[in-house]
C-alpha cells in the first residue's frame, strides 16, 4: 500500500492517487548531467501548449503491483477517448536528458604562449450521460451526485471521466468502488468542483496489458482545450509523506513559460567549482538545489532551462527530433498551423514527420508541500525567447612543459583560481570550505615552501 501511493501515477504530485482496494554562449565539453533521476518521488509531466490548446504527457514510474494502480486527475473539461493516448517513456526520457543541468570542462592553454594566454584572462573576466439506472430508479451514482462521463479503455488503462456535485459524495463512489483515499482528500476534491473541473480516472486493465505484451506502464498523454493554463498539484499533496519534486516541461511556440503565482526563480549558472565534483556531480546538484529551496523558503518555482529545440552549447544529448516532439505531443510541425488539430473534433498528432517550425522548451523544477504551495501552478507563456540552462564549469589547469616567465605566475593565479572555486562551491551547497579545500589538495597558503611543493607536484608532477 505504502509505495503504491508514494509513487502513483507519472505524478503523484499532479494527481490523488488512489488504489484500487487491497549568460554567453560558449563551446565546452559535456561531461555530466544531473537529470531528473537524482530527486526521489520526482514525477515528471510535459504540457505543450499553444493557444487554448494543451496535450500533457505524465510520465509513470509505479512500483509495486499493477492491480493497486489508479490515479486521479483533474481536468477542465470531459475527456473523451479519442482525446487520450498512450504514449512513449523514451521521449520524455529525450527530453530530460537534452535538458539537464550539466557539468562541461575547459582545459587551459599554454601559458608560454603570452598571446592565446592573454586572451585566456580577458575571457575568464567575462560574466452528458443519464443519471438513472435500469427500470428508472436513480443509480448510485445520482443519489451521490457523482455522474459517469465517459467510460473506455485506451492501450493498457481503463479510464472513466466523472463529475460531481460535492466532494463528499465523490469520496464516498469513491470508496464504494473499491478505491481507497487518503483523509483530508474531500477538502481538495471540493475546490475543483467548485471550479467545474471533471476527474480522470485511470487504472490498469491487466488483461490487455498482458495481450498488449507491455511489462512496464506507459504514459498517458491527454488532451484538451482550456482557457486556463494550469497543473493540479494539490491533490498530491493529501497523502505525501513529506516534500515531492516536479519536473515540468514546457514546449511551446513563443517562448519562455512562467508561473504567475509563485515566483519564478532561475538556478545559478556558469560557476567556476573544483575538478572533484565530477565524481560527485550528483550530489553536488542536489545539495544547491536544496539550498536554493531553502533560501527561497520553499515558495518558488526554479528555471533550470530555457533553450530553443533548434540548437544548444553545450549538449547534455541531441536536440529531439521531430518524430520525437510529435511523441510528446507538437502537433504544430511540419504543418501550418490551421492544420493542426482542432481539439474539439478530436484530431490528434502522433506519428509522423516534417520539419522543426519552432519549438521553444522551458524546463521548470519545484520541490513543494501542502504548506507552502496551498494552489495549483498557473502558467503563462511569454515572449521571452532567451536561452538559459544550468551549467557549471570545470576548468583544468595546463599540464604541458612551461620554460617562461609567466609560469610561475600562471600556477599563482591557478592557486588564486581553485580557492574562488572552493569557496564557491561552499556558498552554493553549504559545504564545508575546509572539507572542499581538504578534497582539493589546497594548501592555507602557498607562500609555505612544503605546501607550495606538494601542492605543485599534484597539479605539475615537479
Amino acid at each position: 500500500m505504502k509505495s503504491a501511493l508514494r509513487s502513483a501515477l507519472l505524478a503523484a504530485p499532479l494527481a490523488l492517487s488512489v488504489v484500487a482496494a487491497d549568460a554567453r554562449a560558449f563551446c565546452g565539453f559535456y561531461v555530466a548531467q544531473a537529470d531528473s533521476k537524482l530527486f526521489n518521488q520526482a514525477s515528471k509531466v510535459v504540457m505543450v501548449r499553444d493557444g487554448d490548446r494543451t496535450i500533457l504527457t505524465m510520465a509513470n514510474d509505479y512500483q509495486g503491483s499493477l492491480k493497486e494502480f489508479a490515479v486521479v486527475v483533474p481536468v477542465p473539461q470531459v475527456i473523451t477517448k479519442d482525446m487520450v493516448h498512450a504514449g512513449d517513456k523514451k521521449f520524455i526520457d529525450r527530453v530530460d536528458a537534452w535538458s539537464a543541468p550539466r557539468l562541461v570542462e575547459y582545459t587551459d592553454e599554454d601559458p608560454c604562449n603570452r598571446m592565446r594566454y592573454r586572451m585566456m584572462e580577458m575571457a575568464s573576466a567575462g560574466p452528458a450521460k443519464s443519471a438513472r439506472g435500469a427500470g428508472g430508479a436513480p443509480s448510485r451514482e445520482a443519489a451521490l451526485g457523482v455522474t459517469i462521463e465517459a467510460k473506455y479503455t485506451v492501450g493498457e488503462y481503463d479510464i472513466l471521466v466523472l463529475s460531481a456535485k460535492q466532494s463528499d459524495g465523490l469520496a464516498i463512489w469513491l470508496k464504494e468502488n473499491k478505491y481507497r483515499i487518503p483523509d483530508g482528500a474531500e477538502e481538495v476534491l471540493a475546490s475543483y468542483i467548485k471550479q467545474n473541473m471533471k476527474f480522470f480516472v485511470a487504472k490498469v486493465n491487466l488483461a490487455e496489458q498482458d495481450r498488449l505484451g507491455f511489462g512496464y506502464l506507459r504514459p498517458l498523454q491527454v488532451a484538451y482545450e482550456s482557457p486556463k493554463f494550469m497543473l493540479p498539484i494539490r491533490l498530491g499533496t493529501v497523502n505525501a509523506n513529506g516534500p515531492q519534486d516536479l519536473i515540468v516541461f514546457a514546449l511551446t511556440k513563443e517562448g519562455r513559460v512562467e508561473t504567475t503565482n509563485y515566483r519564478n526563480v532561475k538556478m545559478p549558472t556558469g560557476n567556476n567549482i573544483p575538478e572533484y565534483t565530477k565524481e560527485v556531480f550528483g550530489d553536488f546538484y542536489k545539495s544547491m538545489f536544496q539550498r536554493q529551496v531553502d533560501k527561497e523558503n520553499m515558495s518558488a518555482v526554479f528555471v533550470e532551462h530555457a533553450w530553443d529545440m533548434g540548437w544548444c552549447d553545450p549538449c547534455a544529448a541531441d536536440p529531439l527530433t521531430p518524430d520525437e516532439l510529435k511523441g510528446l505531443g507538437v502537433w504544430w510541425l511540419g504543418a501550418d498551423d490551421s492544420q493542426g488539430p482542432s481539439m474539439r473534433g478530436r484530431g490528434m498528432p502522433w506519428g509522423g514527420g516534417g520539419a522543426v517550425q519552432g519549438v521553444f522548451l522551458t524546463r521548470l523544477h519545484v520541490r513543494y508541500d501542502r504548506a507552502h504551495f496551498p494552489e495549483d501552478l498557473v502558467f503563462q507563456q511569454t515572449q521571452d525567447r532567451a536561452n538559459f540552462q544550468g551549467r557549471y564549469v570545470m576548468q583544468h589547469p595546463f599540464k604541458g612543459e612551461m620554460k617562461c616567465a609567466e609560469a610561475e605566475g600562471y600556477k599563482k593565479q591557478v592557486f588564486e583560481r581553485q580557492k574562488v572555486e572552493a569557496q564557491t562551491l561552499a556558498d552554493l551547497t553549504g559545504w564545508q570550505r575546509g572539507d572542499i579545500e581538504k578534497k582539493m589538495n589546497l594548501p592555507a597558503e602557498l607562500q609555505k615552501p612544503a605546501d607550495g611543493k606538494k601542492w605543485y607536484q599534484k597539479l605539475w608532477g615537479k
